[in-house]
């Protein structure tokens, strides 16, 4: 079986995470890293035995034995990260949130299509076995008909004006960071996009959203309560009602256990199921499969999927009359958000 070859821009935490899951993948190897700190590269190689270091995106993006490339580095950065490495003709993993907007995920979309490669949003939680446990739970009738969801993912961070967090040059604020998780989430359990979406925010300092409350409905009726947060423990668990029983899910973004409750209250199953690494070797493998069966995009996490979700993300700010600076300005800085 061939090695398939990734390559890694972004030097940061997530793409530490990231390398770590990798490691217990087989048939496969991160060849190379990129970051635009050449000695933060080299850090990078060095702690994760990867032989390539790159001061550059483009060098990685121009190696002739990348064969995909997984995309760490903030929002506002990703879809002009990922457009360099698929005109390089390389398949793409990109990070939530896939883009900042939209339009650059429509355009980056159309751009994989046309040249052929594969791209996939790096949304790891639909990969891990208790999201699929959950999701087969439902589809065996356990709680019944859903009828109404509570997801919150919410976290207090030190307040840093010039972290990704909370600055809004890189698109900070809970939404983009982990609203993602609740709303991508409750459309996977509730299998369609919602008809109707209400929402609030709480603007700081730094005029970025760090907390957001959203309401979804969808076809069924069923509700979904979803929360996020970056100034605020507001809790990670999810939990799903139906009306013969509920699924709560501790920590569900990167769960590995998950609770199966009667309408009464009364527990009827458990399931742990911890992770062979760290989480994030499950979307690196759906990955490598698709690129061994040839796909140019995940049947788990089409691209569809992904550009609705962010048309939803859109409507949620076009709400609160949040535009990031970087969606002011055409080119933005440093031509970071052109395609």
């Amino acid at each position: 079986m061939k090695t398939i070859k990734w390559g890694i821009i972004g030097a940061g935490n997530i793409s530490s995470k990231f390398a770590t899951g990798f490691g217990v993948i087989k048939n496969a190897e991160i060849a190379a890293v990129a970051s635009r700190d050449l000695n933060k590269a080299r850090q990078f190689a060095d702690r994760f035995h990867i032989s390539k270091a790159y001061g550059s995106y483009e060098e990685l993006a121009e190696d002739p034995e990348i064969d995909v490339v997984y995309i760490g580095t903030p929002h506002t950065e990703h879809a002009a990260n990922s457009a360099l490495c698929i005109r390089g003709g390389k398949a793409v993993l990109c990070e939530k949130a896939f883009t900042v907007n939209h339009k650059e995920a429509e355009r980056l979309i159309s751009l994989a299509k046309e040249h052929k490669v594969f791209l996939m949003e790096a949304m790891w939680t639909k990969f891990h076995p208790i999201t699929k446990t959950v999701k087969r739970w439902i589809s065996e009738d356990r709680i019944g008909k859903i009828k109404y969801m509570h997801i919150s993912f919410g976290f207090q961070a030190e307040f840093n004006p010039q972290s990704r967090l909370f600055d809004p040059q890189l698109a900070g604020g809970a939404l983009l960071d982990v609203g993602v998780y609740p709303i991508s989430y409750a459309i996977h359990m509730a299998g369609s996009l919602p008809v109707k979406v209400v929402s609030n925010a709480y603007f700081g300092k730094t005029n970025v959203d760090e907390i957001d409350t959203i309401s979804m409905l969808f076809p069924d009726g069923c509700m979904a309560d979803l929360s996020c947060a970056v100034s605020a423990n507001t809790g990670n668990d999810a939990v799903l009602v139906g009306d013969k029983g509920r699924i709560v899910i501790p920590r569900f973004w990167s769960a590995t256990y998950a609770e199966l409750f009667d309408a009464s209250g009364k527990l009827l199953d458990t399931i742990s199921l911890p992770f062979e690494a760290n989480g994030y070797e499950y979307e690196a493998e759906e990955v490598n499969q698709c690129l061994r069966e040839a796909k140019l995009e995940s049947r788990m996490i089409p691209l569809t999927d992904t550009l609705e979700i962010m048309k939803l993300m859109d409507r949620i700010r076009e709400e609160w009359g949040l535009t990031y600076p970087c969606e002011k300005h055409a080119p933005c800085e440093e031509g970071k958000n052109t395609l």
